[in-house]
């Protein structure tokens, strides 16, 4: 009968995290901003819970906390836009999209040593 160990659930936390970090840019350029909410969750969730991926938690941190600020300043902006991809600055999607491709290619680089 199979145990579930630590070995079984990392491999599948690492490939949440590695999926997420390029869907983040890949949903912010395709003006689908709103539903990058769900892989930045799941981003920063898997990165703060595993201590294997210890190193890209500053990463994280930055891909998160771009994208909450994106977010609150369209929730409390006075002239909110209908969606988030109409509202966000484009330098602020080029920073999340540019600190979420570098959490990818960290743990790529990661992985080769």
């Amino acid at each position: 009968m199979p145990t579930l160990t630590t070995r079984t659930v990392g491999p599948s936390r690492a490939r949440s995290v590695i999926v997420s970090a390029w869907a983040v840019p890949v949903l912010i350029v395709g003006q689908f901003a709103m539903v990058a909410v769900v892989p930045v969750v799941v981003l920063t969730v898997a990165v703060f819970r595993d201590a294997r991926l210890r190193a890209l938690r500053w990463w994280a941190a930055a891909v998160t906390g771009l994208y909450a600020s994106g977010l609150a300043a369209w929730a409390i902006g006075p002239d909110r836009a209908p969606s988030l991809s109409k509202d966000l600055n484009p330098v602020l999607a080029a920073l999340i999209s540019v600190a979420a491709v570098a959490l990818a290619v960290r743990y790529h680089w990661l992985q080769r040593r």
